[in-house]
């Protein structure tokens, strides 16, 4: 009779901790969805900026060329000019400086808020017996 009982109390354990790990693999997931949504908002963000940025750059340059045009000032100096990538100013480096510090501080919050929680349950079976 006592291993019944023994069997019994096993596969209630059993159950237990499987519930525990599907509890666990919820949350888990959840993170991930979380960072995933971020991580695509973050990218869809700055497609949109740069696309922004970049028509507005076309634009004002094919204006500028159709009055230069009209005036018969363009030649291929003019245009060289006004098609020439300029060097990054001062906006893109500290960008390029904060963007990945920004990206580590808030993985940091994300992250550290899961672990805190995972602390504070503890392991399934320790309240269990």
């Amino acid at each position: 009779m006592d291993t019944k009982e023994d069997l019994k109390n096993k596969a209630i354990e059993l159950e237990q901790t499987l519930q525990a790990q599907l509890n666990f693999l919820k949350t888990d997931s959840k993170d991930f969805v979380k960072i995933g949504a971020g991580v695509l908002l973050g990218g869809l963000t700055a497609f949109g900026i740069v696309k922004a940025i970049k028509g507005k750059k076309n634009s004002k340059n094919k204006r500028i060329m159709e009055v230069l045009e009209k005036e018969g000032l363009l030649d291929k100096d003019t245009i060289e000019r006004l098609n020439t990538k300029k060097s990054t100013g001062f906006k893109a480096r500290m960008v390029a400086v904060l963007l990945p510090m920004i990206i580590a501080y808030g993985r940091e919050k994300l992250m550290g808020g899961n672990q805190k929680n995972d602390e504070q349950i503890g392991e399934p079976s320790e309240g269990n017996n």
